[in-house]
């Protein structure tokens, strides 16, 4: 039985919290008041009998106590939200065939959690999952060689096919780590450095390329990457900055420590990433597949990346259907 006082809430407010170091950026990412999150930490600690985050210091600081049971506290929610996630699978027993494109984008986590949480509702299915680049998807729907699609949207859906909006993806500005020294003048600061542009070939690059274009910006072209961690690998060892969006910069963990991460500083921008599915599809089974992506983009990307970079909140989010 847990202590009295220790509830889900005061979890989740003491790991965004410790994450932080802030009331109001915690009160943002739980959705709480500041009052109210201070009230929760002072209920948490309470019930345990000890202090979790030193008051005393601004930015708060999590006391030796306090991260022995953050690393306790982290486990549990993982395990909560992967509970939750997986209470979303759908009934799909009924179908015959299913195939499947996911943006490579979710290669790292999401595309192995959706196969195992559809092979799981697969009974008796002959079931094909793809991944690929959204150009790819894209064409593979129209020619109907998929069911089902998770791609970046292009904002224009081809007739005979139903577009289900998933999460909404704002482009942000990667640098190396410790070069932009005045976030006033980012530019100032990357003068030196060449835009790392990706691949031309790839729909992130045009969307990049027609906004750069719309705000009069041309940058010199000296490298184009087809891959998402090598361009951010390249960024990692000081060859350039990018354009890119928090899932590509959330695949990139590995590189992480050596990247600083900034609003776009001209002309805020985001894409959509949307389930695509033929419109003679049974129209339950993409909205309850649409349903899980969005509780395993919550739970596994977004929730991870409000952690590292609070100020993504309310820009890097599920668009509710």
């Amino acid at each position: 039985m847990l202590i009295k006082g220790v509830t889900l809430r005061g979890l989740e407010v003491f790991e965004a919290l410790a994450s932080t170091g802030s009331v109001a950026q915690a009160a943002d990412m739980t959705g709480l008041s500041q009052p109210a999150v201070s009230q929760q930490l002072r209920n948490l600690e309470t019930a345990l009998g000890t202090e979790l985050v030193d008051h005393s210091r601004r930015p708060m600081r999590i006391t030796p106590a306090g991260r022995s049971f953050l690393t306790r506290t982290e486990a549990v929610l993982n395990e909560l939200r992967l509970a939750q996630s997986e209470l979303t699978v759908m009934d799909l027993s009924h179908l015959s065939t299913l195939s499947v494109g996911l943006i490579d984008d979710f290669d790292s986590d999401l595309t192995p959690r959706l196969a195992t949480v559809l092979a799981e509702s697969l009974t008796k299915c002959r079931f094909k999952l793809i991944t690929a680049s959204s150009t790819q998807i894209q064409e593979a729907m129209k020619a109907r060689e998929l069911h089902m699609a998770v791609a970046a949207s292009t904002g224009d859906v081809a007739p005979g096919i139903t577009e289900y909006p998933i999460v909404r993806d704002p482009f942000i500005l990667v640098a190396p780590h410790g070069i932009v020294r005045n976030k006033n003048d980012i530019m100032g600061d990357l003068a030196e450095l060449p835009l790392l542009r990706y691949s031309r070939d790839q729909l992130i690059a045009r969307q990049i390329e027609a906004h750069l274009a719309r705000q009069k910006l041309d940058f010199e072209t000296r490298f184009e990457i087809g891959s998402n961690p090598a361009l951010m690998a390249m960024v990692a060892r000081r060859i350039g900055w990018a354009i890119t969006t928090p899932l590509g910069y959330m695949r990139a963990a590995r590189s992480h420590p050596d990247i600083d991460v900034f609003p776009l500083p001209f002309g805020a921008f985001s894409r959509n990433i949307s389930l695509f599915a033929g419109t003679d599809w049974v129209d339950q089974v993409p909205r309850d597949v649409s349903r899980t992506m969005r509780h395993l983009v919550q739970n596994h990307v977004i929730d991870p990346a409000l952690m590292q970079l609070p100020w993504l909140s309310g820009r890097f989010s599920v668009i509710d259907s």
